[in-house]
């Protein structure tokens, strides 16, 4: 098949944020006078924007890479395994023509040129981001702009973002980093210290999102309750909230990647009750064991994970709730999982991620002795597993016989009107996130428009999914 010149196609793995560096990284192309193409086949440069969090992620990308080599295709490698493995990832990858780092962003256009023209680039050298920026929130903000922090350039033009979808919902960033220092976790070491949009900028790309289109904006960073910090303001996002839900089209703003040990009272009162913000709490648990949760350096315990939400379940007794949890740390026991078991059994929440430990390069667990073997992990993996898909599926039932608002995501071909049961869309209600938890299927009712918000009743569930009929008509 011919390829086009200076074209290239971009593949994203991983998280949300990652997704939101890959428009960043498509805006500057097409700025820079390379144009996109979905196919990788019909690119002349491939660029796979990376994962790098855990042993499967970094697989995956490692194989989506020599896959694309495959092709004949130029490669470039970027995103978070680039970042983090650099030089290494090149001399273990010579199939990949570059791997960049986050500091070639800026100017992406640029070096793709090189790498079409065949001139050779260095490979990223890793740097322990964290490094990079003073310890100091106040200090940090001022040093902020002499540091490469993706996302965080931003201007309401297509060249620092486009989208690279017309999907009526959308990943808007709030801040880069994290400043915990969570024993199993890589993740600071190479995405850096906690650096905060200003609120401003938010807002002022959320409009632009919604003059592209997107109806449901999710927040995203890796810590959501860490922003304003390095502001001064602590009570920055519970500030933000309402004015991103008064823009003109917004439908949803949904915020995710919270912290329980940071979740002040102020803050869960603006999710839970806001206008236009989803009673949503993506709640980052890992674990209910109070030794456990040590040995990690995070906070709280079953009880005060329950309290928790019992708060916020008095402000919205209807809301969502998900979480991911870790099972065989270094020194988990039978009775910290038990402990686990029942606490998930206790929270009643909507979904429920479970990841076996493993080491992670860099990571204070992964110089612990306790260590379980890797065949008990995977059991323990299993066990909960199996006890997460029973509970959530028990949730969605207790949502049978409920109104819900449902948006629109996808629309089936027009069949028989007068049909029983016929699909017509799929959508997310309030307590759904995309691509993490269920989905609603629409049937029966009226037509409906992708990025409406309608009216529902919940009749059926399906696993974690929710099956409703609507009448079609706009919220």
């Amino acid at each position: 098949m011919p390829v086009s010149q200076r074209s290239v196609a971009l593949v994203t793995l991983g998280c949300a944020r990652n997704e939101v560096d890959s428009e960043e990284l498509a805006g500057r192309l097409g700025a820079g006078g390379w144009a996109l193409t979905d196919d990788p086949d019909d690119a002349e440069v491939v660029v796979v924007n990376t994962c790098g969090f855990i042993d499967a992620a970094k697989k995956d990308s490692i194989d989506t890479l020599l896959a694309a080599a495959d092709t004949g295709r130029k490669v470039v490698a970027v995103g978070c395994l680039a970042e983090r493995y650099g030089d290494q990832l090149a001399a273990s990858l010579p199939e990949a023509d570059a791997v960049l780092g986050f500091d070639s962003y800026a100017d992406i256009a640029a070096r793709l040129d090189d790498v079409a023209a065949g001139r050779p680039l260095p490979a990223h050298t890793p740097r322990d981001r964290r490094t990079l920026l003073p310890v100091a929130p106040a200090a940090r903000r001022a040093r902020t702009s002499d540091v490469a922090v993706p996302g965080h350039a931003w201007a309401p033009t297509a060249a620092v973002r486009s989208r690279l979808d017309d999907a009526p919902v959308a990943y808007l960033k709030l801040a880069s980093g994290c400043d915990r220092r969570c024993t199993f976790c890589a993740i600071p070491s190479f995405r850096g210290a906690f650096v905060s949009r200003p609120p401003a900028e938010v807002l002022d790309e959320a409009k632009w999102l919604v003059a592209t289109g997107a109806r449901e904006l999710v927040l995203v960073s890796e810590n959501s309750t860490s922003y304003g910090k390095d502001l001064g303001d602590l009570r920055a996002l519970e500030e933000l909230l309402p004015q991103l839900a008064d823009i003109d089209g917004v439908e949803r703003i949904r915020v995710s990647y919270l912290q329980p040990a940071e979740l002040r009272p102020g803050l869960l009162q603006a999710i839970a009750a806001t206008p236009g913000v989803a009673p949503y709490f993506d709640l980052s648990f890992q674990h209910a064991s109070t030794p456990v949760l040590r040995r990690m350096k995070r906070f709280g315990g079953t009880e005060a994970f329950l309290e928790l939400l019992a708060r916020a379940r008095d402000l919205a007794p209807d809301l969502g709730a998900r979480s991911n949890v870790i099972v065989g740390f270094p020194g988990e026991t039978e009775d910290d999982l038990a402990e686990l078991e029942r606490f998930l059994s206790a929270a009643r929440l909507d979904a429920i991620g479970v990841f076996g430990y493993s080491d992670e390069d860099g990571t204070e667990a992964a110089g612990f002795g306790d260590k379980i073997e890797a065949d008990v992990v995977a059991e323990r993996v299993e066990r909960v597993s199996s006890l997460a898909d029973e509970l959530v599926a028990q949730r969605a039932e207790e949502r049978i016989g409920t109104r819900i608002e449902v948006l629109v995501e996808s629309v089936e071909p027009a069949g028989d009107p007068a049909a029983v049961g016929q699909l017509l869309g799929v959508g997310r209600a309030a307590h759904q996130g995309p691509d993490v938890d269920g989905v609603v299927r629409l049937v029966d009712g009226g037509t409906l428009l992708r990025g409406a918000l309608v009216r529902a009743f919940v009749f059926a569930a399906d696993g974690v999914d929710l099956v409703a009929h609507t009448d079609g008509a706009p919220w």
